[in-house]
């Protein structure tokens, strides 16, 4: 285990390191070959749920074209929220995340920056807002007496510091995915709800050589797709 988190450790060192030399016009035209491919994908077209991650200033596919067309199209957007949790039992996480509902154009343009940069949400606001499992406000890592007819996400938009040809994914070292990705996959098995469609979004300078893989172990979760800076968009159930 500890040999596998150094391996990690050193992978994010060396690809921040590559991303801190990217042009912002680089980042900037990536963006835009990313989202307009993932625009055209039916996975998200047909997606009436979605969650998307919300965008450093810099180093990242930007996703705020993502969140505009989804709300423009009238899908729910939920967008991440992670916090301490109160109680948590034995082997979870102290610090998790849930997707809470981002309801208008109105309400994106009001985010405020974190102390990454990253658009939030106001603390003020959680207890009013959708979450993606049902019911308002945080779950505390349990989905005990939530809607069952109106939950699950149809599509995750996932953010990433590194990415491979077998669709491994290299988050940013807090876990906040993976174990929200286990509550959906608990959260559909009990409900029927919908299992969601992953994909990652990537800078060109993001995807490994083919020879190299994203170190992962059992609590790590591979993606459905993966969208890259060149437009492309490369498909894990593809036979080619």
């Amino acid at each position: 285990m500890a040999a596998l988190k150094n391996l990690k450790k050193e992978l994010r060192q060396r690809i921040k390191l590559v991303l801190a030399g990217l042009s912002q016009e680089s980042i900037t035209s990536q963006t835009s070959n990313a989202v307009e491919t993932l625009l055209s994908m039916p996975e998200y077209k047909a997606a009436k749920r979605i969650s998307i991650y919300l965008s450093m200033p810099s180093g990242e596919i930007s996703t705020s074209g993502i969140v505009h067309d989804a709300l423009k199209e009238g899908k729910r957007v939920f967008i991440p929220y992670t916090y301490k949790m109160g109680n948590p039992r034995e082997g979870q996480p102290k610090s998790i995340m849930d997707m809470l509902e981002l309801t208008s154009m109105n309400d994106f343009a009001s985010l405020k920056p974190d102390g990454w940069g990253i658009p939030s949400l106001d603390k003020d606001s959680i207890s009013d807002r959708e979450n993606s499992f049902g019911g308002k406000g945080l779950t505390d890592g349990t989905l005990e007496g939530l809607n069952e007819a109106d939950s699950g996400l149809d599509f995750i938009v996932m953010p990433g510091m590194a990415f491979d040809s077998s669709f491994g994914r290299l988050g940013h070292g807090k876990g906040f995915y993976d174990f929200f990705l286990e509550r959906c996959q608990t959260h559909s098995t009990e409900t029927s709800a919908r299992k969601p469609f992953l994909v990652g979004l990537a800078l060109a300078e993001q995807l490994l050589t083919a020879k190299e893989f994203v170190p992962m172990d059992t609590t790590d979760w591979r993606l459905d797709a993966l969208v890259l800076g060149t437009g492309q968009l490369l498909r894990r159930d593809d036979p080619s």
